[in-house]
């Protein structure tokens, strides 16, 4: 399964991805996505092919800001290219230690 990059993840990527990738990653999401009326990661409000068609526009060749390039990574992130995926460190989250409990002392 490939990664999902979340909103610290994309912003480290923004820089390092080409127009080229961002048609990659859109064409691979066109091609491999089922069910488009999933919610979108972005908007609750929206479906994941409502997202699509405003995000489409940012890998069509334009200069973009980097904030539409980061929302387009966001939603669709993990149809990229696995070079640019290789980019993201994964770090593992720390283990939960045990709940320390004593009981309390009504004096």
């Amino acid at each position: 399964m490939k990664i999902k990059p979340n909103r610290h993840q994309s912003k480290t990527l923004v820089p390092f991805v080409t127009n080229e990738d961002l048609a990659y990653m859109f064409n691979n999401a066109k091609n491999q996505i089922n069910d488009w009326t999933v919610r979108s990661t972005l908007n609750k409000g929206m479906s994941k092919g409502a997202a699509y068609n405003i995000l489409k526009s940012v890998g069509d060749g334009n200069k973009h800001h980097q904030i539409a390039i980061c929302n387009a990574i966001r939603e669709f992130g993990e149809y990229l290219p696995d070079v640019i995926l290789g980019l993201i460190s994964c770090h593992k989250k720390r283990p939960i230690p045990d709940v320390f409990h004593e009981e309390p002392k009504f004096d």
